[in-house]
């Protein structure tokens, strides 16, 4: 099958074509993932499972694959010069690893120069406070939570730059889901938020991205 991959987007928009991995199967991921690599020598995949990958990893036994937040890296990544974090993932919990893995996994591949801070929700405000100074440093700010989804609003009210909120799925009862932190951070009273879909932690970093590149 001859597939129609967007070859041109990286002149175009930045950043390149990324394979989306939860929904093909292993034979049009294989396809698909030979093709782009032959012609960038990387390849991002998003949502992929255990049981594809080790398919994958036969063809790509020096491919990169993180269980947590499914994410498949193929090829040399070329590493960030920057000296400081150009972006910082905030999360309130272990709880949200899975999105801001993701997130982070995807920066890296683009050589954006980003750490992670998790364990900083609003349960315990104070160990966000205690990390102000470096926080201050990042360019761009992606900010995790479930349950009530908080924290955005919080991070909003303290700190100038561009933040990006990404809902989790994290919670029970009227939190379960992820609806409730989404209509929390559509509706916060800190200004400016950037708030993406639930659980889309790719988004949040080429929204990232996008920021950076102006």
């Amino acid at each position: 099958m001859n597939y129609k991959i967007d070859y041109d987007r990286v002149k175009r928009i930045g950043f390149p074509e990324v394979i989306y991995g939860a929904s093909k199967d292993i034979a049009t991921l294989l396809s698909i993932t030979k093709e782009i690599y032959s012609k960038h020598g990387k390849v991002l995949i998003t949502k992929l499972q255990n049981s594809k990958y080790q398919e994958i990893k036969k063809e790509f036994p020096n491919s990169f694959f993180d269980e947590i937040s499914g994410i498949c890296i193929l090829g040399k990544i070329k590493k960030s010069r920057k000296k400081k974090p150009e972006v910082i993932i905030l999360a309130g919990g272990s709880s949200d690893e899975f999105v801001v893995n993701e997130a982070f996994y995807t920066l890296s591949f683009l050589s954006i120069n980003v750490e992670k801070i998790l364990d900083v929700g609003v349960a315990g405000v104070h160990r966000l406070m205690n990390r102000e100074s470096e926080i201050r440093k990042a360019k761009v700010l992606i900010v995790c939570a479930g349950f009530e989804g908080a924290l955005p609003t919080v991070v909003g009210g303290l700190f100038p730059q561009p933040i990006i909120a990404v809902p989790i799925s994290v919670g029970y009862g009227v939190a379960e889901g992820g609806h409730t932190a989404l209509n929390s951070m559509l509706s916060s009273c800190a200004n400016g938020l950037i708030v993406t879909n639930i659980d889309n932690g790719y988004g949040a970093a080429i929204a990232a991205l996008r920021i950076l590149n102006i």
